[in-house]
């Protein structure tokens, strides 16, 4: 076993899952309905387009715990700007969370990482901090990009009308620094601070600690903060300042060298 599938195996059995490939129509439909049952009816793939992305080769990962279906993840192959899996949606029903999203991922690393594949990427909504936590400090994927609005307006249960920004995230498999936080987060090891040298001189933009409760209790509030960060972020972005998280918000500074270097 290598180390990549022993760490998603450790991640696994701390979150109380089975974690594997999915593999028949059985698989495909509880998927779906999972999806369904997290975005709305109608709204994520059906089990056909699920069979196809399975039968094709690419990540359909389904999370069970007696039998049952709590978590799912649906990746498909991608080659713009470099060979990567992208990480199109992953799902865990409210009543199994704590451990299913992490034990999922690392399985999508240890067979990404069996097929030659060392990049995932994937877009999440930048102001649900609960996700950028996840993202960026328990998985140490990085912010490649700011995509305003990406997908229009999903009308889903859970964006609503809300705009659709997101950060686009590289999670580099083979990488040391992945490897230690994933070690990390497995020892339940305290985070380091990197960012709280570079808040004295970077940007910092606090985030709401339940962004999606306030779009539900008050769209209003929620649209305004959304601007907000629109107005932070597009020049951040347009200077290139690289983007770390820490304490409940983000620290935009400028790219170090090495990060200006191109293979560094």
């Amino acid at each position: 076993m290598t180390e990549a599938a022993g760490q998603a195996k450790t991640a696994a059995d701390v979150a109380g899952a089975l974690v594997r490939p999915a593999s028949g129509l059985d698989d495909y439909a509880a998927i779906a309905t999972l999806f369904d049952e997290t975005w709305g009816r109608g709204t994520g793939p059906g089990p056909s387009y699920i069979q196809a992305v399975a039968h094709a080769g690419n990540t359909v990962l389904v999370a069970t715990r007696d039998g049952e279906a709590i978590g799912a993840l649906l990746g498909v192959l991608g080659w713009d700007d470099g060979l990567h899996v992208h990480s199109h949606v992953t799902a865990v029903r409210p009543s199994a969370r704590g451990g299913v999203g992490f034990a999922l991922k690392l399985a999508q690393r240890a067979l990404a990482l069996e097929h030659g594949v060392t990049e995932v990427r994937w877009t999440y909504d930048p102001l649900i901090r609960r996700n950028a936590h996840f993202n960026l400090e328990k998985l140490g994927a990085t912010v490649r990009a700011y995509r305003p609005d990406f997908y229009g307006v999903l009308d889903d249960a859970i964006s609503g009308t809300d705009s659709t920004d997101r950060f686009e995230v590289s999670w580099k498999l083979d990488s040391l620094p992945v490897a230690q936080t994933i070690d990390r987060v497995l020892s339940g090891a305290p985070g380091s601070q990197p960012a709280l040298a570079a808040a004295a001189t970077g940007i910092r933009l606090e985030l709401h600690p339940d962004y999606e409760a306030l779009r539900q209790s008050d769209p209003d509030a929620a649209a305004e903060l959304r601007a907000a960060s629109r107005a932070v972020f597009e020049p951040a972005f347009a200077e290139g300042l690289t983007v770390t998280f820490e304490d409940g918000g983000y620290i935009f500074t400028p790219p170090t060298e090495a990060q200006r270097t191109p293979g560094s």
